[in-house]
Parts: structure tokens; C-alpha cells; sequence
């Protein structure tokens, strides 16, 4: 099978990609190498990639998804059965900074890449969305049966943009889709501007940690229990009938071939915990500045995974303290600290 990932050289693409390729999946694979955060990480995850034994299976094309003719192009010429679309312009705070990119990222070339995927007949997209999209619900835990109609800042709204747009064509044209919420995803490789990178790096450069004198809890997801998921559900496409929203349609109503999941830990961790465990993973304290918590902030993240855990056996394999091990043990080889 042929299987097309965009941000193929962002951290979840990354590991997603060196998934299927070992289990010898051809994966095509494209993405911008924009300067959001260091290139030069993008450009290792790539050449890791490139550096496996089944290197001939994954073709990387430099490409903006945004640039419709070249994605027709791609999509014309390579040919795909499955689209995992990750590619985002990613970042809370960074929206503030340019609106216009998110967007025109995240909404117009999801457009793009959503298009080609039902002229092509694409028997799977599963696509990127985001824990973000509850914003201010306030029940707990968040499940895909809840409304999502709040979100607080302009990236949760193109991500919830991106699932209402999906059902449509879901209807329309019968295209099986999946939207996977992930719930604050960390691990090895993982991005600059990630709590668990920023707080490991700050540390053992003895600066100081600015955090919120909130209580933030966040439902951290190790990138691994990710990328199983994400393979387990290539062959998965949801069918007719679906009970996403069973609190107001009929009993057994065939809407489209359409379904939300969430990927979530079930397990949230607060803000002051996790790094506590990173110190004890450094054998270095911390030294912390507390500020007033941005409203853009969640208070709480907290998947309700019965869903997944019902459809597709899912579980959670790698606990916060094993996976905050990893992450470390990459990172002092990585940076050489």
C-alpha cells in the first residue's frame, strides 16, 4: 500500500512515517521545511529516515500544501490509497503573531490536500486534529460526543474548521474520514516549542521556567502510542453509520463515512508534577518564575479514550516517567549535553 503523509518532517509525521516504513508501507511523503522552528530538526528527522535500510519505500517531496497545482501534481503522479494529513502551521501564541498563515494553512491547504484525496478516490484520510478544539467546555473528561462549538484560540478553530469541513465531504462524496484529537503529544524528536522540550532545555541551562500560578493539567501522550494508533487505523475507515451524533439524530441514521477519535493518555499530569519529573529525570532543580495563566490557556486536558478503546482496542503504553526518560536520553544525545 501507498500511503501519502503530509508534514512527513514534522515530529508526529516523522515517527508515523518510520512506522510504516518498517512495516513496509511505501510512504510519499511532503512538507514545507518552514522555519516555524529549527530547520535543521526537521532536516535530521528527514535524513533518519532516510538513514533506514527500507529507505527505498519513502519518496519526500519539498512541497507547501498550500501550492494547489503541485499537490495535484504529486497526488496525479504517486497515486496514494491512504492520506494521513498532519501538515499544520502549528503554535497557540504564534496565531496571535500571524493570523493569516494559520488560515491559509490550516484551512485552505487541508482544502487541498482534502480535494485531491476525493478526485483520487482515497479509500482512508485520517487527518490531524487537536485536543484544543473543546476550549472552554468544562466537563471532564472531553469526549467526541461532546460539543466543540467554544474553542479559545484562532488554532482550534481552523483544527475544528478542518472536522466540519471533512464531514461535508464525508456526505457528499462518500470519502471515509478520520479525525484524530491528539491530547499534548511529547517523546523523542518531539518540537522546540513543546512544554517538555522547553522545560528539559531550560533546565540544564540553568535558566529560569516561566509557568502559569494556575492549576494546568495536561493529558500528555507519548508520540509511540500515537504512531501505533495511527498504523492500526490505515485499514479502519469508518463505515456508513456512524454515533458521533447519536444525542440528536435517530436511532442507527446513516449520516457519512465519517468519525472523530480521541488519542489521549487518560491520565492528566499538572503542569508543576511534570516538571518534577523532569528534575528527577536531570538530577537538577529547576528555578521558576510563575506569571497570571493566558487566557488562551486550557485549564485542563482530558481524553475520554473509551471510544478508541472500544472500536480498536487501543491502550496507552508508556507512562509519563518512562516517556519523560526517553525524551531526556534523546535529547543529551541529540543537542550533545
Amino acid at each position: 500500500m501507498k500511503i501519502l503523509i503530509t508534514g512527513v518532517a514534522g515530529f508526529i509525521g516523522f515517527h508515523v512515517a518510520s512506522k510504516l516504513i518498517s512495516k513496509n508501507f511505501k510512504v510519499i511523503g511532503i512538507d514545507n521545511l518552514n522555519n516555524y522552528y529549527e530547520v535543521s530538526l526537521k532536516k535530521s528527522r528527514l535524513k533518519n529516515i532516510l538513514n533506514n535500510s527500507n529507505r527505498r519505500k519513502f519518496k519526500f517531496y519539498q512541497k507547501d500544501i498550500r501550492d494547489q497545482k503541485s499537490i495535484k501534481n504529486i497526488f496525479s503522479k504517486e497515486k496514494p490509497e491512504v492520506v494521513i494529513h498532519l501538515a499544520a502551521q502549528a503554535g497557540v501564541r504564534y496565531s496571535l503573531i500571524n493570523p493569516r498563515l494559520y488560515v491559509e494553512t490550516n484551512i485552505m491547504g487541508f482544502f487541498n490536500i482534502l480535494e485531491e484525496s476525493k478526485k483520487n478516490n482515497i479509500k482512508h484520510f485520517l487527518y490531524a486534529s487537536s485536543s484544543s478544539v473543546y476550549g472552554a467546555n468544562k466537563k471532564i473528561p472531553f469526549s467526541e460526543n461532546d460539543q466543540a462549538n467554544h474553542p479559545l484560540q484562532l488554532y482550534a478553530g481552523t483544527k475544528r474548521s478542518n472536522e466540519l469541513i471533512a464531514h461535508s465531504y464525508s456526505y457528499l462524496y462518500n470519502l471515509p474520514t478520520t479525525g484524530l484529537r491528539f491530547f499534548t503529544v511529547y517523546g523523542p524528536w518531539g518540537r522546540p516549542d513543546m512544554s517538555v522540550f522547553i522545560f528539559t532545555k531550560k533546565i540544564l541551562n540553568k535558566e529560569i521556567i516561566k509557568i502559569s500560578d494556575g492549576e494546568i493539567y495536561r493529558d500528555y501522550t507519548y508520540v509511540s502510542d500515537i504512531s501505533d494508533c495511527i498504523f492500526s487505523l490505515i485499514n479502519k475507515a469508518p463505515k456508513k453509520k456512524t454515533s458521533l451524533y447519536k444525542d440528536f439524530l435517530p436511532n442507527n441514521s446513516s449520516i457519512a463515512p465519517y468519525s472523530i477519535l480521541n488519542i489521549g493518555n487518560n491520565k492528566p499530569v499538572k503542569l508543576t508534577k511534570l516538571i518534577e519529573i523532569i528534575e528527577e529525570e536531570l538530577n537538577i532543580k529547576s528555578k521558576k518564575k510563575f506569571f497570571k495563566k493566558n487566557p488562551m490557556d486550557m485549564n485542563r486536558t482530558y481524553a475520554d479514550i473509551n471510544e478508541i478503546k472500544r472500536k480498536f482496542n487501543f491502550s496507552n503504553r508508556v507512562p509519563i516517567e518512562e516517556g519523560i526518560k526517553n525524551f531526556v536520553i534523546w535529547f543529551k544525545n541529540y543537542y550533545k549535553k
